[in-house]
């Protein structure tokens, strides 16, 4: 068989895998999860930011208005991150570990964050 044909025999059992099933459940859907979980990740990592930003202009109004200190906010912080920074790896660590994370996922995160 020539090169070509090596080529079209892996594209008819990527196309067999695809249209196939895994324990019943049809492969396109369980392809299709990590996306959608990509999809609600970016969207709120987004929306995170925006109220990250929003409150790090608020901090730097009220600083320069004297009403809170700098370092006051910066203890704050570091007490919140020692708190529940670690819930928050445990959980990120846990929904990294149950979902097949493959190039749907990155997909799904990337338009998620772009179109939130």
């Amino acid at each position: 068989m020539n090169h070509y044909g090596e080529k079209l025999a892996l594209i008819d059992d990527i196309i067999a895998l695809i249209s196939g099933s895994i324990y019943g459940i049809p492969t396109i859907v369980i392809m299709i999860i990590p996306f959608i979980v990509g999809l609600i990740i970016g969207f709120f990592i987004k929306k995170i930011l925006k109220i990250m930003i929003v409150l790090a202009i608020l901090a730097l109004i009220a600083s320069f208005l004297g009403l809170v200190s700098l370092t006051s906010i910066a203890t704050e912080l570091g007490h919140l991150a020692s708190t529940y920074g670690p819930q928050v790896y445990y959980y990120i660590s846990l929904v990294i570990g149950v979902l097949p994370l493959g190039l749907g996922f990155f997909v799904g995160l990337i338009i998620g964050f772009l179109l939130s």
